[in-house]
């Protein structure tokens, strides 16, 4: 290389990210098509968990990308055919949700006042302006996307897909249409899943009341409002208290309200909780529903899609749920039916969109049915053979810990409600006539056939999402008399199934449990090989980030103060699989030294060798001195050590041990002896592993430092990754150079003991001329292969005349103040804790810091005596 302007002293990454970028898309090499690898390179694909078009990219975004990116390029070094398929998610709720309220914001509007077609065309108008600001904060991050592969989970290739998928699971009897208790959002107007609901702890009363005053039973309940429509009281049978009431029926008149109640006994129930009995409301919840089933018990909704309690319940008819309640409530205790009123603590179910609480309700809705054997899974079922899929071990689980979590939920998954009543979202392909229903994926010929008005539930669509993506369903073909062996062409055969997900642990119920069935069904195989499940991005005081709180920190904003390549390190570097994380301002500041360190290693090599260059391979015959052997020693150990942390997903530690070789190792160490030991060759050597190594991690300053040495000829993120080489790593070396750098680390310490100004240079005597030069340079002094003739300072392989440098009788009288300073501490921290009665009476943290300031200022005056012998 030889230098024909200026390095710029401070690397500025705002002047080049951008063309950084154009480089790589223009090189082709995001494609994985376009890389030069043979015909039998293994594949490796992550596809990009779609973000919702509701709003820009957050830190949680951030920290996938960033997750991903450092896999493909670690991966694409290696020889990988490695895919990053980018994609973004509809997320049909969700995306109504932000636009109803945008648009009753700005145009005071509702979506029923503005009519289905005009609505959509205002979230199409939504979303397409969201929609480009992710995908171009994706490429802020640095993202190594193949752009050609781009999806999003409503356009037409996912419509064909997602209604192919309809349809085959409908013919298999997977999909089928029934009236079931579902959860009911009255804010949304729309059923979620039980994945979808949030649970609120509150306080709220338990009230204890008789139907009327003849009834036989009391029974407790927190919504006596539902009691409306009970059918049944359940008991333990175990309850000597009801066992002769059990299968009885008793008419009742409850506030006006007539009811028929049949006693009827289930396991379930707490004899101990409120009275041992239970009103059954088949109609409005879970457990209700499943013991109607088993008894025959009638279900009779009281509440309606609105929140309100339904026609013919008398002058309860048309009131709220609340409003229904409270004057339930006062009509009991009006007719002396309260017996008792307390207070506790449970959850509320609400939904995960709005926050409304979700009333179960009975309706007819499309499932998805988990528990059905079907032949093409071997006659096991989706719930089957997902379960089978951790259980062997075919998708694992980064941190292990969380398999337990995915097994118990697939364990007690019920069937799974598809529909929703939303206007934005793929259309159900179901057309009625009458009471004739006609599934497929193109509308029925003829007239008067209506399409069914629901939408799919938005997971159904990202459940495909990893084969949706790679050409499904015209990737697929069956075998000729095998009509359920499927057989995988074009890209869902060289990149399906895909080696990781990257996602939150937060949904591994709502998404990974869906994705894992919906890709046994459709292509008879697991979507994943490997779950990596990172946690939560906290503030520095360990709070979840939210607007509301003003403690959020926006990734672009970051970006633009200190670089993608800082924000990259600090959401890699101390974040730990299935764990929460802590971020700040300050840790990303931190992370931008590191990168301008990068950069001042590159440019004093640069400007110290106008003929640099980098060197992939290194002749022995470079490899000079202790120093050089030491240097490529631990970067063969470097290398080593990452690589395998970046095979067992190790992010951090890999992070760390590239940090401690570039700043500790090269920086602090080498560099400053290559000031004495010239080898442009090691140097180049050192430099090309050290931007390989870092460019995963940080790939943007890496890869413009390797155009300007390379000058463009090449392209850093397709160099391959390094091996170590252990022919190279020299222990004895290593053995050697610690020795190094322990004199020089002694001698540093005694310059700062002593207070030495960093010019004055020490006199030195030795018994031989070993690392003289090294020593001289970095620890500034001036050493004599000689017998000390002054006052000195002895080391184990120096003496020290410091009498030059200092005055020795005016730091002798400075070190016996400190000492009788910190004897005159001890004793008194001595006194206070033999004090019993201030010891029993002080908090423990209080004795605790008393008993550390003693031994902390022993350490001190043992240091401070040293000092003092010294000089005597």
């Amino acid at each position: 290389m030889t230098m024909k302007q200026e390095i710029p002293r401070t690397y500025e990454p705002g002047k080049y990210e951008d063309d950084i970028y154009a480089l790589w898309e223009k090189s082709g090499f995001f494609n994985p098509d376009n890389l030069k690898l043979p015909k039998n390179a293994k594949a490796y694909t992550i596809v990009l968990p779609p973000p919702n078009i509701t709003d820009k990219l957050h830190l949680g975004h951030g920290s996938i990308i960033a997750i991903e990116d450092l896999l493909i390029r670690f991966h694409r070094m290696k020889g990988y055919r490695a895919l990053y398929l980018p994609g973004t998610d509809h997320a049909a709720i969700a995306t109504q949700n932000v636009v109803e309220k945008k648009l009753l914001k700005e145009k005071g509007l509702t979506r029923q006042e503005l009519g289905k077609e005009k609505f959509l065309e205002e979230v199409w108008n939504f979303l397409r302006v969201t929609q480009a600001t992710i995908l171009q904060q994706a490429r802020k991050m640095g993202g190594s996307f193949d752009w050609s592969r781009e999806a999003f989970t409503l356009d037409d290739q996912r419509k064909k897909a997602v209604r192919k998928m309809f349809v085959d699971m409908y013919d298999a009897g997977v999909i089928y249409r029934g009236e079931r208790i579902v959860n009911w959002c009255p804010r949304c107007k729309s059923t979620l899943a039980d994945d979808e609901l949030e649970y609120q702890g509150q306080k709220t009363k338990l009230y204890t009341f008789k139907y009327d005053k003849d009834f036989p039973v009391s029974i407790a309940t927190t919504r006596p409002e539902t009691k409306l429509g009970d059918t049944a009281v359940a008991v333990n049978p175990k309850d000597a208290r009801y066992k002769k009431l059990i299968g009885r029926t008793f008419s009742a008149d409850f506030l006006g309200v007539p009811l028929k109640i049949k006693i009827i006994a289930d396991r379930s129930v707490e004899k101990d909780f409120g009275t041992g009995a239970l009103g059954v409301t088949p109609a409005h919840s879970m457990a209700d529903w499943k013991m109607a089933e088993d008894n025959g018990l009638e279900a009779i909704k009281v509440i309606d899609e609105n929140g309100k309690i339904k026609n013919n319940f008398g002058k309860f008819s048309g009131l709220a749920v609340v409003e229904a309640r409270e004057m339930i409530v006062a009509e009991l205790k009006k007719h002396a039916l309260l017996e008792k009123e307390e207070e506790i603590e449970n959850n509320l179910s609400v939904c995960y969109r709005c926050g409304t609480a979700v009333e179960p309700l009975p309706s007819k809705q499309w499932f998805v049915a988990v528990d059905k054997k079907l032949k093409r899974l071997g006659n096991k079922s989706l719930k089957e053979k997902a379960l089978e899929a951790a259980k062997k071990k075919k998708i694992k689980f980064i941190p292990f810990r969380f398999t337990k979590r995915y097994l118990d939920w697939m364990t007690n998954l019920h069937d799974w409600c598809i529909s929703r009543q939303i206007w934005f979202g793929h259309e159900i392909p179901v057309y009625y006539k009458g009471e004739e229903i006609y599934v497929g994926e193109k509308p029925p010929k003829g007239p008067g056939w209506a399409q069914d008005p629901d939408t799919l539930d938005t997971w159904f669509s990202s459940g495909m999402w990893t084969f949706s993506t790679l050409g499904w369903p015209t990737s697929v073909k069956t075998s000729a008399g095998k009509p359920d062996k499927i057989i995988k062409t074009g890209d869902l055969a060289k990149f399906h199934p895909t080696q990781v997900l990257e996602t939150g642990y937060e949904i591994i119920t709502l998404w990974v449990s869906r994705m894992v069935m919906m890709s046994l069904f459709a292509v008879g195989e697991i979507p994943f090989e490997n779950v990596y499940l990172h946690g939560m991005v906290l503030d520095s005081f360990g709070k979840k980030m939210s607007k509301s709180k003003g403690n959020g920190i926006n990734p672009i904003d970051m970006i633009d103060k200190f670089g993608t390549d800082a924000v990259r390190l600090s959401l890699l570097i101390g974040s730990t699989p299935g764990n929460d994380m802590r971020l700040s301002e300050e840790k990303i500041a931190s992370f931008r030294n590191f990168v301008t360190k990068l950069w001042n290693i590159y440019r004093y090599m640069a400007t110290t060798y106008p003929d640099f260059k980098l060197v992939d391979k290194l002749d022995k015959k470079h490899i000079k001195t202790a120093a050089d052997r030491w240097i490529v020693s631990r970067l063969q150990e470097t290398v080593a050590g990452m690589t395998k942390d970046l095979d067992d997903y190790k992010f951090s530690m890999a992070g760390e041990k590239l940090q401690r070789f570039t700043w500790d190792d090269l920086a602090d160490w080498y560099l400053e002896i290559s000031k004495v030991e010239k080898n442009k060759y090691v140097l180049g050597y050192v430099l090309t592993y050290v931007l390989k190594l870092s460019h995963p991690f940080m790939p943007f300053v890496t890869e413009k430092i390797f155009q300007d040495i390379s000058f463009g000829k090449k392209v850093l993120m397709v160099e391959k990754w390094p091996a170590a080489d252990k022919k190279l790593i020299d222990k004895k070396a290593e053995k050697e150079f610690k020795n190094l750098q322990e004199i020089v680390t002694q001698i540093r310490n005694l310059r700062a003991s002593y207070n030495i100004e960093p010019n004055k240079v020490i006199t030195a005597y030795a018994k031989n001329e070993k690392h003289k030069e090294a020593v001289e340079k970095l620890a500034r002094v001036n050493i004599f292969v000689a017998k000390s003739t002054g006052k000195v300072v002895v080391l184990p392989d120096f003496e020290l005349d410091i009498a030059d440098v200092i005055d020795v009788e005016k730091e002798k009288e400075k070190i016996k103040k400190n000492i009788t300073l910190l004897e005159n501490t001890i004793r008194r921290s001595r006194e206070l804790i033999s004090n019993k009665q201030f010891m029993d009476k002080s908090p423990k943290e209080v004795s605790n810091r008393a008993l550390a300031s003693i031994a902390y200022n022993e350490k001190e005056l043992k240091e401070q005596k040293e000092l003092l012998r010294n000089l005597n």
